[in-house]
């Protein structure tokens, strides 16, 4: 599995600021579970905190939140990317493939970054 990494954004832009021109959306930070089709086209991720935007300013945390979208679809709607101060680089040693699970370090790095009209769904179990 390739090392992929999303390149900072080139203008001077805080996670901060890109918030504050946000109308209404979520704020997703770090990663959370994921189910990827076979062909890696169709996809649907979490993440571990959400915070929801309300002009501009988070207005308060959210939970049971996930995103769905196609791969081309998905890059396609990145309208911002944060500068290279907010950059970091993750990692893990499971890519997520095969049957058994396969074990493969692999990293991934990104700035906060901005993506507009991505499908949202609630993930809450109804009992």
């Amino acid at each position: 599995m390739p090392n992929v990494s999303l390149q900072p954004g080139k203008e001077p832009l805080s996670p901060e600021q890109m918030i504050s021109k946000v109308e209404r959306g979520i704020y997703i930070v770090g990663n959370g579970s994921f189910s990827i089709d076979q062909q890696r086209y169709n996809f649907q991720f979490g993440g571990q905190l959400f915070y929801e935007i309300k002009d501009g300013k988070i207005a308060g945390m959210l939970r049971d939140v996930a995103y769905q979208s196609n791969t081309q679809e998905f890059w396609n709607s990145c309208v911002a990317i944060c500068d290279e101060h907010d950059y970091s680089l993750g990692g893990s040693f499971f890519d997520g493939k095969g049957q058994p699970g396969q074990v493969s370090a692999v990293s991934h790095g990104s700035a906060t970054a901005r993506f507009n009209k991505v499908n949202v769904i609630n993930t809450a179990r109804k009992i």
